[in-house]
């Protein structure tokens, strides 16, 4: 019986691997640039939005003072 093999996820970007050093470090430095700009536009979305995905708020189940525990 063999392991299953893994997948990478959906999301995750296939990186070339015939990129010389200098590409590869233009690429960070543009993924650094969209970060910071993301966050100057969207931080306190953005931290809501990944708080809401993390600790999703389900309704509390219903209370029922006649049931028994």
């Amino acid at each position: 019986m063999s392991a299953p093999q893994s997948r990478p996820s959906p999301a995750a970007p296939v990186v070339p691997t015939h990129w010389t050093p200098e590409q590869a470090l233009a690429v960070a430095e543009c993924l650094q640039a969209m970060r910071q700009a993301l966050w100057a536009a969207y931080g306190p979305q953005m931290q809501q939005a990944w708080r809401a995905q993390l600790l999703p708020d389900p309704a509390p189940p219903e209370f029922d003072p006649d049931e028994p525990f």
